[in-house]
């Protein structure tokens, strides 16, 4: 352990802890946007809305987030070729965030979706009735309370996406779990590096579940 606890391995793997932080963040805010279209979506009153946001929480939910890091990494490029004719490098980062949001927006669709349903029915009547639209009713009323709701299990989201940041190792980017795997090849010691790596991922678990219940208790007080 001494070898691998030096100042530049530890910055090595702190490094990749930031990338895994980054991803995460990343993922849980654009797939909150997603989730929030495709939660309207599937309340639609329209039924090619309601199919669509059905149809994109099925897909995301129901295949493998490994699968989903190939299919963006690997299956989009040859797509882009086939229709172009001209070949696509992906950045394994872009790729791996894209996927994180993508997967991440589907949990977050079925979310947003029980946060709404969780707000007070007289307050949409309330808004039809002062001849609020939609729109305005969603962004200043609704949704403000639809999250306040869903604190927990988005924090519980957040803290899935920052262990499942580790999969975007299998394409190539350098977050906390590859960056062990680099050390332990240096090294000829996987054990130790994998350790230190189960460490950080704690540790940023660990703070973000803290973090979780003094919003929570803030947010009981505002109550």
């Amino acid at each position: 352990m001494a070898k691998i606890l030096t100042t530049a391995n530890l910055l090595f793997m702190l490094k990749g802890a930031l990338y895994s932080l980054l991803l995460a963040l990343g993922g849980i805010a654009f797939g909150a946007v997603i989730g929030v279209i495709m939660a309207i979506c599937k309340m639609s009153r329209h039924k090619i809305a309601r199919i669509i946001g059905n149809v994109y929480v099925e897909i995301f939910r129901g295949t493998p987030m490994l699968l989903q890091i190939l299919f963006f990494y690997l299956g989009v490029p040859v797509i882009y070729q086939r229709i172009t004719g001209t070949r696509m490098s992906a950045d394994p980062y872009i790729v791996g965030l894209i996927a994180l949001s993508f997967n991440s927006g589907a949990y977050q669709t079925e979310l947003i979706r029980s946060g709404i349903n969780g707000v007070d029915k007289g307050q949409f009547e309330a808004c039809e009735t002062l001849g609020i639209s939609y729109g305005t009713m969603m962004k200043e009323i609704i949704l403000p309370q639809a999250f306040k709701n869903i604190v927990p299990p988005l924090v519980s989201e957040f803290i899935t996406l920052i262990k499942d940041s580790s999969l975007i190792s299998n394409i190539g980017a350098v977050e906390l779990l590859y960056a062990s795997q680099i050390l332990g090849k240096k090294y000829y010691n996987y054990l130790d590096p994998i350790i230190l790596a189960g460490i950080m991922y704690l540790c940023m678990t660990i703070f973000t579940s803290y973090l979780s219940r003094k919003v929570e208790r803030r947010l009981a007080v505002s109550d």
